[in-house]
């Protein structure tokens, strides 16, 4: 790393951190299914009714659950906190230190904030030859396929509005941090079908951060071939979402994975592929 204070700015930037009094004050955010207890079903079909005229029920929040990753921001442009960007750092330092060769790629992107961070690490250690693949719909999640896929049933994420963020707006945010080159990739669409056909020859880092069983599922089956011998692979919602763990569980036991399991925070995961 060239220049700590400038990816130490940038990571304050994306968290919505450098200037804390709003976080002191606090803001008000849309609840999720983790903001309140299922036992209050009243509470969620009252959100659900709401949101058909886009209005929602919100929760108070401050700078101890941004910094842990723990809300859904009003204005930043990432909701992993600071642990899990330092574990992309890290991940990173690792990669080009031991020369694992290949891109980075995040599935599920919300804002762009983890994927705008991973081309300011490259950014700033003057790599120009790797890229970084941002893969979402853009319009949010799929419903759940629970026929399929049964870990999803009943699984809410496709009816919250705050995780449909347009292609454009998270373009715009990448030009925010004069970081949208020819070296930031778009996949645009649902996993199952940009994943199989996406033109990535190896990777050294993917992030999936996809919720669901399928999502999640979608992003090993496509794409962990092709991580290098050496490269990292981050899971999200490993401890927040059940059928995320199961789907990772199910995939690594298929597939005879026994590379420890390291914990990064309350819900994100990583492995080191052996």
């Amino acid at each position: 790393m060239n220049n700590p204070v400038y990816i130490d700015h940038i990571k304050k930037q994306l968290l919505d951190a450098v200037n804390p009094e709003r976080l002191e004050h606090g803001e008000y955010i849309p609840l999720d299914d983790n903001n309140f207890s299922w036992k209050l079903g009243m509470v969620r079909r009252l959100d659900l009714f709401l949101r058909k005229w886009h209005l929602a029920i919100c929760k108070f929040n401050n700078t101890d659950t941004r910094e842990v990753g723990k809300d859904w921001p009003s204005y930043a442009d990432t909701m992993i906190g600071r642990k899990r960007l330092d574990n992309i750092q890290f991940c990173f330092e690792e990669v080009v230190k031991n020369n694992v060769p290949g891109d980075l790629i995040e599935t599920g992107v919300w804002r762009g904030g983890a994927t705008i961070f991973m081309k300011a690490l490259l950014h700033d250690a003057g790599i120009t030859d790797r890229n970084v693949w941002v893969a979402d719909s853009f319009q949010g999640l799929p419903k759940p396929n629970a026929d399929k896929y049964a870990a999803d049933k009943g699984d809410l994420h496709d009816t919250k509005e705050e995780l449909a963020i347009p292609l454009e707006v998270v373009q715009n945010n990448f030009r925010k941090y004069n970081l949208l080159d020819d070296n930031v990739k778009f996949l645009k669409g649902w996993f199952k079908d940009t994943l199989p056909v996406a033109p990535i020859e190896k990777l050294s880092i993917i992030r999936l951060d996809g919720d669901m069983y399928e999502s999640t599922m979608d992003g090993l089956v496509n794409l962990y071939h092709k991580l290098s011998k050496g490269g990292f692979i981050i899971i999200d919602d490993w401890g927040a979402v059940k059928a995320c763990k199961q789907a990772v569980l199910d995939f690594r036991k298929e597939h005879n994975i026994t590379d420890e399991i390291k914990t990064i925070d309350w819900t994100g995961v990583y492995w080191q592929k052996s």
